[in-house]
């Protein structure tokens, strides 16, 4: 098995805390609530691969082209040149109009086109869908959950690596069901509030095919300039 290397391993621990990288035709689900760090995380990831000189798809729902480089800067994570290259092609998702913007996502397309495809904001794509949208909270919920799932899997045969992002409040255990399940690897980002800090931490619920071992509990910060920074390790 194959593995997509998460790189910068000079400057930071997170490609060893992750086990040397993400298996190819992975998907990979990271769930959290609001300012978890679900995004710092992904664009780590995006960031990373890039380096490493593996074609990326990145999808937000929530910041413009210039948005997302200047955020992506303050992290120290320079894209432009990824951009410039075609490394790195990147999507806005607006989610303020009446658009079937998951069915879009979903469809074959340029995005495709990558080694890995990182979604951050899946759920909200999930939420406002008007075809998936008004199932969220129904009994229906996993039924209609499981045929999104299936139309990720002809991307996850040709071996691409898709990341999701979600915030469980978002769409509900019910649909998250199908997600989970199909997950190959599943974290969960947890936030405690010490004194006038944030801790954070990835709880490694699932980690199929990987390539060395893989923490239990991933903490980490965020620090502008720096990024994404590993603080200890936990490993089974």
């Amino acid at each position: 098995m194959n593995h997509l290397s998460l790189g910068l391993e000079k400057r930071d621990r997170v490609n060893n805390a992750f086990g040397g990288g993400l298996p190819e035709g992975s998907l990979v689900l990271v769930e959290g609530g609001t300012g978890a760090g679900k995004s710092v995380l992904a664009s780590r990831v995006v960031y990373g691969l890039c380096e490493e000189g593996t074609t990326v798809g990145a999808v937000s729902t929530a910041l413009s082209v210039g948005e997302y480089v200047r955020q992506m800067h303050s992290l120290s994570y320079g894209v432009v040149d990824h951009l410039l290259e075609d490394r790195l092609r990147y999507f806005r998702a607006r989610v303020d109009g009446d658009q079937r913007l998951l069915d879009r996502f979903l469809r074959p397309s340029p995005l495709w086109d990558r080694a890995a495809v990182v979604a951050d904001g899946f759920g909200t794509l999930c939420r406002n869908d008007p075809g998936l949208g008004p199932v969220l909270g129904t009994d229906d919920a996993d039924l209609a959950m499981e045929r999104v799932v299936s139309r990720l899997e002809p991307a996850l045969a040709a071996d691409t690596v898709v990341v999701l992002t979600v915030d469980p409040a978002t769409v509900g255990d019910r649909a998250l069901g199908p997600l989970r399940s199909a997950a190959d690897v599943l974290l969960e980002i947890q936030t405690e509030v010490v004194g006038q800090s944030v801790r954070r931490s990835a709880v490694v619920r699932r980690f199929a095919g990987m390539k060395s071992p893989v923490d239990d509990t991933i903490s980490f910060s965020v620090q502008q300039g720096r990024g994404l920074v590993i603080e200890s390790r936990t490993v089974a």
